[in-house]
């Protein structure tokens, strides 16, 4: 198989698509893992930047992701043998469940087993979410603009679109700040 081929592609994301459950924040761990460390198919600042333009996108995060790193490396047929690649797991395991859940919904040993998957998602989330922390929010102005966003997500009905957009313009608007000082400098 030639190395970071459509197959390769396809294969790497159906890895990413079929072994993390929980949805796209879950796959963070592992698409970092992947992606950067094992292929050397982004670096980490891009992987940061596709998670936030797959999360500011309709869809779902890792589908995203995975369409924009395909369509990086071989272009539009990659960023399909990607994207098909990160589906094709949960899309037949789908299949078959909704086949057979009918059968199995009131099972006690299956809503335990659910009981405690949604606990080791809950983890992997955090985890995505520490080191999304550790790689996006950067110095004082960071930690203010996360603070603010918070707290508007959590106390205000304004929604996540606005947000976003505010958060474009703020960062826009400091770097340009920002980087009209170090010329003065």
């Amino acid at each position: 198989m030639k190395k970071d081929g459509y197959l390769d592609l396809f294969l790497t994301f159906a890895r990413i698509g079929g072994l993390t459950f929980g949805g796209g924040y879950a796959m963070l761990p592992m698409l970092q893992k992947e992606v950067v460390e094992s292929k050397a198919w982004a670096s980490e600042e891009e992987l940061l930047d596709y998670y936030a333009v797959g999360q500011c996108t309709p869809g779902i995060i890792a589908v995203n992701v995975a369409t924009f790193i395909g369509n990086k490396l071989k272009g539009t047929l990659g960023g399909i043998a990607a994207t098909l690649g990160v589906v094709a797991p949960s899309f037949v395991i789908i299949l078959v469940l909704a086949a057979a859940i009918h059968n199995f919904a009131d099972n006690e040993y299956v809503r335990h087993a659910l009981a405690g998957i949604r606990v080791a998602v809950a983890v992997l989330v955090v985890n995505a979410v520490i080191g999304l922390w550790k790689k996006g929010v950067k110095g004082i102005a960071g930690v203010i603009a996360f603070s603010a966003v918070f707290l508007i997500s959590v106390f205000f009905a304004v929604s996540p679109i606005w947000i976003v957009l505010a958060a474009i313009v703020i960062g826009i608007i400091y770097g340009q700040v920002f980087k009209a000082r170090e010329e003065k400098s």
